[in-house]
């Protein structure tokens, strides 16, 4: 870990937020914002959202908006339900992206998110690719179905 990174870190890590007052507080945050982070995880559910719902490019831009002078790459975790529209959108902003396939027990769901991943690489608006990386754990998919999706790029 290089020295920079080793004390943003430490920043963060070795902070005591026990009995810091809501200004406290808000002032920590607001000094981490400032000083950057290398990326967030990103969800552009609105309240009352949840994921299966339609996320829109609209609604993907104004949380770009906010998040962008903070971070320079974005983590996204379906390729599915207008989330294949996040790395585009980061793209317009000088955002990087790290682009997940969310797979799952569901044959359907899961060629989706592969083909909408694969034309967005093709794309060139996927910096990094995530493919089901909790599949196995879950048990919604063996060893050899996974890499059978890992295998065609």
């Amino acid at each position: 870990m290089s020295s920079s990174r080793k004390e943003k870190f430490l920043a963060l890590a070795a902070m005591d937020y026990a009995g810091k007052t809501t200004k406290e507080l808000s002032k920590l945050c607001r000094e981490v914002l400032d000083g950057g982070m290398h990326g967030l995880c990103f969800s552009p559910y609105e309240e009352g959202q949840k994921p299966g719902e339609q996320i829109t490019e609209e609604q993907i831009r104004r949380r770009m908006e906010i998040i962008s002078p903070y971070t320079d790459w974005v983590r996204s975790f379906s390729c599915t339900e207008g989330n294949e529209l996040i790395p585009k959108v980061a793209r317009e902003f000088g955002i990087k992206t790290m682009v997940g396939a969310w797979l799952g027990d569901d044959p359907k769901i899961n060629e989706q998110e592969v083909t909408n991943l694969i034309q967005m690489a093709n794309d060139g608006v996927v910096d990094i690719a995530a493919v089901g990386n909790e599949v196995l754990l879950r048990g919604d998919l063996t060893e050899d179905e996974l890499l059978g999706f890992l295998s065609r790029g």
